[in-house]
């Protein structure tokens, strides 16, 4: 029903007022009471589905990727769908506006999304009073920096972030993998990274208990920069990482939005993001998790992950073009596979 009624319907209005819009609706039908019938129809309950990773349990490996929920407004809600978590955010100490409107593309003939929407979000702070509120769903914390903020003090806003979220969420992902903010991306280089997981570690030692931190990194690097990734989990003790964002690829592109600046997300990332997943497991000897995402629009495309090295999966363009019936189906497929 959803591809054939509603999608079309969606589609034919500006991407963001539909995001909204269906954030609306969705809120409205799980306040009359469809909440338990959406889990009726699309949650899928059996322990074999339970994976324990980086000392968490999640109920299935399916999860709901940043960007669909920046602001935590609808994490509750949208769980009704079957996913095993939820991650929210990417989330800056301060709310700032994002880049100029138009900032979402549809490419329909491509099954792909491009956005440079650009850390917008209403703050830190005001999605921790959402979260305070929280029934039983796992939560990934995803965190960034206000655009405004120079690189050599991006550390700071990830401590602010951190220190803000930590009783909130089940584990953090650094996000330094968005093109979106200004030199963002050269945070992925050996160095700053190493230092701005080092100070997060440190924080989240002196915890009681503390918290898996995640680095979310870009399709886009080279084998040498992967290596690199490898050896800083390595270094730094993180939990694991999540491979992988948006990239800034345009090749083999059919529609006519295909020159927008921006993150591609979607179908035409599936191949590259398993690439990445397998290399990462392989040279690491499997010696951290990998959270799969990019281009999953079938239950095909998360086995694939999950056979490349992935112990989770995630989805976000995948999930507008396909339906929460692709949760579902995920979860079926794994269960027919044991």
């Amino acid at each position: 029903m959803y591809k054939l009624l509603i999608r079309p319907l969606l589609f034919l209005f500006d991407p963001e007022k539909v995001h909204y819009f269906t954030f609306s609706l969705i809120r409205f039908f799980n306040k009359i009471g469809f909440g338990s019938l959406f889990k009726a129809i699309y949650e899928v309950k059996d322990a074999r589905l339970e994976r324990e990773v980086f000392g968490i349990k999640f109920k299935n490996p399916v999860g709901l990727a940043a960007g669909f929920d920046k602001d935590a407004k609808l994490y509750q809600e949208l769980s009704n769908f079957g996913f095993g978590f939820i991650e929210i955010g990417t989330l800056t100490p301060v709310g700032q506006e994002g880049n100029p409107k138009k900032r979402l593309f549809r490419l329909k003939e491509d099954n792909a999304i491009i956005n440079r929407m650009g850390f917008n979000n209403g703050g830190v702070l005001e999605a921790v009073e959402r979260l305070k509120k929280n029934n039983g769903v796992l939560i990934g914390g995803n965190i960034g920096k206000n655009k405004v903020t120079p690189n050599e003090d991006a550390v700071n806003d990830y401590e602010i972030c951190f220190e803000a979220l930590f009783p909130y969420v089940d584990y953090f992902v650094v996000n330094v993998s968005s093109p979106n903010t200004p030199n963002l991306r050269a945070l992925q280089e050996k160095e700053p990274l190493t230092k701005l997981l080092q100070v997060l570690q440190n924080l989240n030692s002196k915890k009681q208990i503390p918290k898996p931190i995640l680095l979310k990194i870009a399709p886009d690097l080279t084998d040498e920069q992967l290596l690199d990734i490898i050896e800083i989990v390595n270094e730094t003790k993180i939990a694991g990482v999540i491979a992988t964002n948006t990239t800034l690829s345009r090749e083999g592109l059919q529609s006519e939005n295909k020159a927008e600046m921006g993150g591609l997300s979607g179908k035409p990332l599936t191949k590259r993001s398993t690439e990445v997943i397998r290399f990462l497991s392989e040279k690491s000897n499997q010696s951290f998790p990998i959270i799969g995402v990019g281009g999953i629009h079938s239950a095909d495309d998360a086995i694939e992950k999950l056979e490349a090295g992935a112990s989770l999966v995630q989805l976000y363009t995948g999930f507008i073009y396909e339906g929460p019936a692709l949760v579902k189906a995920i979860n079926k497929k794994i269960l027919a596979k044991l």
